[in-house]
């Protein structure tokens, strides 16, 4: 049908984005979600070389897709690498303006959503304009997320408003960017005069998005029948490495919070023990963390 896409951000990023959301609605919610209880990342450090093993991971996934070391696969390495950069800085500067603290996290999450908007032209945008689409698609996700977190939906890791609206935004720009001055074979943008690109561009995005979330739904609801995917509420409440794997945590050390003030602490092999409680008393009170395994 004429729509490009230089290293798979439509049949890759979209599908799973969309495929996520009809997962998110065949599985519900979680007791977590219901509750209103808001989960923090357990490891900020493992989430920095998460991200740079992505970052670093992304130049061969979009330059590697020119098929030789050649110009296009420079230029697609360079976009790919600044659309990341000003996504992340964006969405860290967008939350400030939102009243929110800035954060390595934020940053993190940012720079993956300008890695997936890249992903469709990588090869056919210059670097000013990998620089739009990162902010744009890092904005857009942004308030995707928060309006997100204000739904129903349960989708734990933010998947459809980062890659999957993040594809979305980074395949309509394509339709906008394109150039033949930077890839040849490709047909301009509609920067460039030529409007019918964009609208190819967006059907194509339509068709990839009807496609994935019908498709995801049906195939979630098929096994589904088959065996049911949802948990129960007890083996949620326990937790799914101890219930669907017979595997638990006991290695490290934890911070406790002490009239001492806070202390590090090694974990025990039973303290993970069904139903066991620590009591915290602080200057205000007691507080009271139940543990399962």
């Amino acid at each position: 049908m004429g729509a490009w896409d230089f290293a798979g951000g439509t049949v890759v990023h979209i599908s799973a984005g969309m495929a996520a959301l009809a997962g998110a609605l065949v599985l519900k919610r979680r007791l977590a979600h219901l509750n209103n209880l808001e989960s923090q990342p357990s490891n900020i450090p493992y989430v920095l070389i998460g991200t740079g093993l992505l970052w670093f991971g992304w130049f061969g996934f979009n330059a590697g897709s020119a098929l030789g070391a050649n110009a296009s696969a420079v230029s697609a390495f360079f976009t790919t690498n600044t659309a990341a950069a000003a996504a992340g800085l964006s969405w860290m500067f967008f939350d400030i303006l939102k009243g929110k603290k800035p954060s390595v996290v934020g940053f993190c999450v940012g720079a993956v959503v300008g890695l997936v908007a890249i992903t469709p032209g990588a090869g056919y945008v210059g670097i000013p304009q990998s620089m739009f689409i990162g902010v744009v698609a890092a904005v857009v996700s942004n308030i995707a997320v928060y309006f997100k977190s204000k739904s129903s939906i349960d989708d734990t890791l933010d998947v459809f408003p980062c890659h999957g609206i993040g594809g979305i935004v980074g395949m309509l720009l394509t339709g906008v960017f394109a150039s033949s001055k930077i890839y040849p074979a490709v047909t301009d943008g509609w920067a460039y005069g030529n409007f019918d690109f964009f609208l190819t561009q967006a059907k194509a995005m339509g068709l990839a998005v009807a496609f994935s979330f019908a498709a995801s739904w049906v195939i979630f609801k098929f096994i589904n029948l088959l065996v049911p995917i949802r948990v129960t509420n007890q083996e949620e409440e326990e937790g799914l490495d101890a219930t669907q794997h017979n595997e638990k945590y006991v290695q490290g050390t934890i911070l406790v919070a002490t009239k001492e003030g806070v202390v590090e602490k090694e974990v025990e092999p039973d303290f993970f023990e069904p139903t066991t409680k620590v009591s915290l008393e602080k200057s205000n009170g007691t507080v009271t963390v139940a543990y399962s395994k």
